[in-house]
């Protein structure tokens, strides 16, 4: 088995992005199935573009985004992504798309085909935040999601594909005294809880 891991660079005035930290340190198999990374740049289009060409090299299982949700104090699998663009700042290339639909004619909402109920039970049963979120944003996390779940609807029905939000780290918050974050050991225990109900979701269907 196999499962595409994405993460984003730094953007908005940060040095780092806690979603490319732990995707950094998770392990390279998770549940028997080989965890493949992938660096993407905080980009509109691009970065997409990057996961669907990757998902088309690789064939994978499933294909998990991560991205910083800076402010939330829990990790978040997300439920659903919308067909907009709305950015209230600039991407990394300076793009900033207001009330833009992603693609043309396309459904206005796609769902998460990864079991995220189940993602977010696995990371409380850590001890650690963990919930079901109903936005992605209209940022380029969205965008992402979108886009690979919409690709892998047309081309590639059997791929699971879903985004988890995580929190800033510690660093980050260190002149914010009032927002949450969570400590990168953490949030590797808490990706590492929710890839392995992936993996075993993955080995269930593959069993039948």
């Amino acid at each position: 088995m196999k499962i595409l891991l994405t993460a984003f660079d730094p953007f908005g005035g940060e040095t780092i992005n806690p979603a490319r930290e732990v995707a950094a340190a998770l392990p390279d198999q998770i549940g028997g199935a080989d965890i493949i990374k992938l660096w993407l740049p905080t980009v509109f289009g691009e970065a997409g573009e990057k996961v669907t060409k990757a998902m088309d090299d690789l064939r994978p299982d499933a294909v998990i985004s991560l991205g910083q949700a800076g402010g939330r104090k829990a990790v978040t699998p997300e439920r659903i992504a919308i067909n907009l663009m709305d950015a209230r700042s600039p991407d990394n290339d300076g793009n900033q798309p207001q009330e833009q639909v992603i693609e043309q004619n396309g459904p206005d909402g796609c769902f998460s085909t990864l079991p995220v109920k189940a993602m977010a039970a696995a990371i409380r049963e850590q001890g650690l935040p963990g919930e079901v979120s109903l936005s992605a944003g209209t940022f380029v996390c969205n965008d992402v999601m979108y886009r690979a779940l919409r690709h892998a609807a047309k081309a590639m029905p059997a791929t699971r594909c879903g985004f988890i939000h995580v929190p800033y780290l510690p660093e980050q918050t260190a002149e914010k005294p009032d927002v949450p974050s969570l400590s990168l050991a953490d949030m590797v225990r808490a990706l590492t809880a929710a890839l392995q109900v992936v993996a075993e979701d993955l080995a269930a269907e593959k069993a039948k």
